[in-house]
């Protein structure tokens, strides 16, 4: 082939080992020009080539290359110096046959060795076909991975089957791979977003996939792939990325508003941090047209209000009467036409200067109404410009948008920018104005000044929102200088405190007994007052902006001058550095710390676990001693005295709520967390309340080192919510008895009750309109003689384990506990009335329980549980 080869030719297998003794004694440099020299020698190099790679070893430990790749590498560099060594000197025969044998050695997934292999012996121009089939083999062993990037190398997607290439990727935890495999054929990118939702529907089960695919190996992480909230997030991240319709993805897009719907029922009943405004803005947005979640709402407004509010909402989406909860229609026909409209207050606020308790409670801007200035006009906007725009100005920069719930992109509606004297609120909502090239210059420009110092907190958001609002900013990228980002020197103060406070007896915690979060939070730590965010999730697109929300817009953008001013004067008081601006994000911990603590975390050995244990303690002296050791993982000896459930207070993430309902089941202090939460939520629970971490998965790392070591367990999430429930009894040595069964409300948590005997029940349930057709008379008898032979109204087997609430607490006209609860009589069948002596009421959320036969089944359900329990 080659005139400079000798007429003999070296033998390849020669060659091959006298690389591999100089690969042994990883000596590079020699095995280079060893190389260079033999392939020069060989009499045909393109067939000892293949010779010499298919009795190469694979990977060695400790090497990131093989040996094969060290001499493809070699030979495409002495290919370069002898062009003339190519394919097409062979016969078509010759050629097919080399294609085919190079192909038979792509079975593993490194980029060079394919890549090079792949170019040295062209095989993209090999009859697909074939190709297809050497992919189809490695299904078939299960190598999915080489499969993958081999396909993707070859340029073979079009060709292959893409739901039996991507599913066992995602399963086995390779979703970046998967979506790299498709990422450029837009049918593909479909295909996938489209199976991906189908595994969001409510009837899907992973079952489907194991019939599909039997040979797959179920690997721990199975389940957190196929997760519905896992999946949700990845359709919604996809459909952005591909530029998909929603409508392709009805699944995702109806579990996202679902969960939405969720949230803003638990931020107006639960939290009580929404506005009945607000609230109807979002529910109706949210909700939209989608039948079932009409239907949702409903039914959770039973659950978390009134039945005359559910019923109000049934009526304005037409429910029909069998798809209702029990009592909603009912109240329907007993109530007024006028009552049954919903009709939100929209009061428009005229007052600047909010009430005296407002000011007590809350930071204020310490401005008149007349320093606020809107912008909606060119002329507008120059005077802004020439104000804010001067050298050496501080701006505090704020954003607000509407809340889309992840279901739409978020678009920028409002622009705070806040200077010492006065503040600029630009309103994007007027579209001649928002995208005229005078406005979307400005904004170019102020971000691009160095000497116009920027303030913001968590501005990697408010930028991301203002990208979606100029697309111009993705093609000509918008220049940031003068930026200080609050959020980094925030989270410094937060690292400065705990290290501060973990040597010493009170709890790491910043922002102890507080309930704020965010940048409330700083403005509380450092100007001593909490911002008022009761209008942070308004409809901020509406115009006119109500009074309140003005003040909202304002505080959240002025109040950075205020916390950048006390910090700038004396930042060593709060362990900063005296340049501040000199604060980024990766100055916030050293990488080869968090490269030790990772090693630290691999290795550690008993020794390591009992210091993380002495540590715990120190973090939370309330604790007892034998708390302490069982929150540190340690496995309770025999002798340590076992812990009754009310003992344990746990935080379960949302990917436990079936752990957290059996441990609630059984007594155990449990606030579980709603799908829509953050796991940060978690920790910051865990911290002010001295509550444990249940979690699973990848959140684990991340809560352990916000609570620190011992306050953090990590479960199987493969296990059923039963066994978990047995894992966490065995290790923090609990104990529950008979007794301890629906001790606590099962909806909220609370152990106070309030007993309420059948003849009041009766008289509610009159009172509030539910028995008009029932004839009580023969009942009242019964129940009179059945409460003459049994005056003692004995109390639950739990009785002990709970509190007892006086029925005199119960507003007699609107049946409400103190805390606003109404009591939920719309469970009570009427049908139970003559069976049932005595009924308990959860005073916080008005549930009513009743002895049954519910019981005996959980009684039965984990009789495992307690005799475990009872042998430890």
């Amino acid at each position: 082939m080659s005139s400079s080869t000798e007429a003999a030719g070296l033998d390849p297998t020669v060659l091959r080992d006298k690389l591999f003794e100089l690969w042994q004694w990883k000596d590079l440099q020699t095995l280079h020009l060893e190389a260079l020299e033999g392939f020069s020698k060989l009499s045909e190099p393109l067939v000892a080539l293949l010779t010499i790679l298919e009795c190469v070893p694979g990977k060695q430990k400790g090497r990131s290359h093989t040996l094969g790749q060290h001499i493809v590498m070699e030979f495409q560099t002495w290919m370069k110096q002898h062009p003339q060594v190519t394919l097409s000197s062979l016969t078509e025969q010759q050629s097919a046959a080399l294609q085919r044998q190079a192909l038979s050695l792509l079975v593993d997934a490194q980029s060079n060795f394919i890549d090079s292999l792949i170019n040295i012996y062209q095989l993209r121009s090999l009859d697909p076909a074939v190709l297809r089939l050497h992919i189809m083999r490695l299904q078939g062993l299960m190598c999915y991975k080489e499969a993958a990037v081999i396909s993707i190398k070859l340029q073979l997607q079009k060709e292959l089957d893409m739901e039996e290439m991507c599913v066992p990727l995602i399963v086995q935890n390779k979703f970046p791979l998967a979506e790299s495999y498709v990422t450029g054929h837009s049918h593909l990118e479909k295909q996938l977003v489209i199976l991906l939702d189908s595994w969001c529907h409510p009837t899907f089960s992973v079952l489907d996939i194991t019939k599909k695919f039997p040979n797959l190996s179920l690997l721990k992480v199975w389940k957190d792939q196929i997760h519905p909230k896992v999946l949700t997030k990845q359709v919604f991240r996809l459909m952005e990325k591909f530029n998909i319709e929603q409508g392709l993805c009805p699944n995702a897009v109806h579990k996202r508003r679902l969960d939405s719907l969720r949230f803003l029922m638990y931020a107006r009943f639960v939290e009580r941090s929404m506005s009945e405004e607000n609230w109807c803005d979002h529910v109706q947005y949210v909700v939209a047209d989608d039948f079932e979640l009409q239907i949702h709402l409903v039914k959770m407004l039973v659950k978390y209000c009134t039945i005359q509010t559910a019923a109000q909402w049934s009526v304005r989406y037409s429910i029909p009467r069998n798809q209702l909860p029990f009592g909603v229609w009912e109240t329907q026909q007993s109530l007024p036409p006028h009552v049954l409209q919903i009709s939100a207050s929209n009061s428009v606020q005229t007052e600047w200067m909010p009430s005296q308790s407002h000011c007590e409670k809350f930071y204020q801007v310490p401005l008149a109404k007349d320093k606020v200035h809107f912008v909606d006009t060119l002329e507008a906007l120059q005077k802004c410009q020439n104000i804010v725009l001067k050298e050496e100005t501080i701006v505090g920069v704020d954003m607000e948008w509407p809340p889309k719930f992840g279901c739409n992109p978020t678009q920028v509606s409002l622009i705070q920018l806040a200077i010492s004297d006065q503040v600029f609120l630009l309103d994007l909502c007027e579209k001649g104005f928002c995208h005229h090239p005078e406005t979307v210059s400005f904004i170019r420009n102020l971000f691009s000044r160095k000497n116009v110092l920027k303030l913001g907190y968590g501005m990697s958001g408010d930028i991301k929102c203002v990208l979606a609002t100029w697309q111009q900013f993705l093609k000509e990228p918008l220049k940031l200088e003068g930026t200080l980002d609050l959020l980094n020197i925030h989270q410094k103060i937060q690292r400065n405190k705990i290290k501060m406070t973990q040597d010493g007896p009170k709890e790491v915690l910043v922002g102890e007994d507080s309930a704020e979060k965010g940048l409330s939070l700083l403005v509380q730590q450092i100007l001593g007052k909490p911002l008022d965010k009761t209008e942070q999730m308004s409809n901020w697109e509406r115009r006119p902006l109500r009074t309140s929300q003005i003040r909202y817009a304002v505080a959240d953008a002025y109040c950075l001058l205020d916390v950048y001013s006390v910090l700038a004067r004396n930042p060593a008081c709060f362990g900063l550095p005296a340049n501040l601006r000199g604060i980024t994000s990766s100055q916030l911990g050293n990488s080869g710390d968090k490269k030790k603590k990772a090693n630290q975390t691999e290795q550690m050995d008993q020794a390591q676990v009992k210091d993380e244990c002495q540590r715990a303690q120190r973090v939370s002296q309330s604790r007892s001693d034998t708390e302490k050791g069982l929150l540190c993982g340690e496995k309770p000896s025999e002798e340590s005295p076992p812990l009754a459930p009310q003992q344990l207070r746990v935080v379960c993430d949302n990917m436990l709520q079936g752990l957290g309902r059996y441990l609630r089941c059984l007594g155990v202090d449990v606030i579980m967390l709603e799908n829509t939460d953050d796991h940060r939520v978690a920790a910051k629970l865990a911290q002010a309340e001295g509550r444990v971490i249940l979690t699973c998965g990848q959140p684990f790392q991340s809560l352990r080192s916000q609570v620190g070591e011992g306050r953090c367990l990590s479960l199987d999430c493969s296990e059923k919510a039963r066994d978990q429930a047995v894992r966490v009894l065995r290790h923090f040595n609990v104990q529950p008895t008979p007794g301890d069964i629906f001790s606590r409300c099962q909806a909220c948590n609370s152990n106070e009750y309030v007993v309420v005997p059948n003849k009041d029940m009766v008289t509610m349930l009159t009172q509030k309109g539910f028995l008009q057709d029932w004839d009580s008379t023969d009942h009242t008898q019964q129940q009179d003689e059945e409460m003459t032979q049994n005056v003692t109204s004995d109390l639950p087997r739990y009785a002990l384990q709970c509190q007892w609430a006086p029925l005199s607490g119960l507003d007699p006209s609107t049946l409400t506990f103190p805390g606003g609860a109404p009591i939920q009589l719309h469970t009570v069948p009427p049908g139970l009335l003559p069976k049932i002596s005595f009924f308990y009421i959860c005073t916080r959320c008005g549930k009513v329980f009743w002895e049954g036969s519910h019981f005996t089944r959980v009684l039965s359900m984990f009789h495992e549980v307690l005799h475990i329990a009872d042998n430890m």
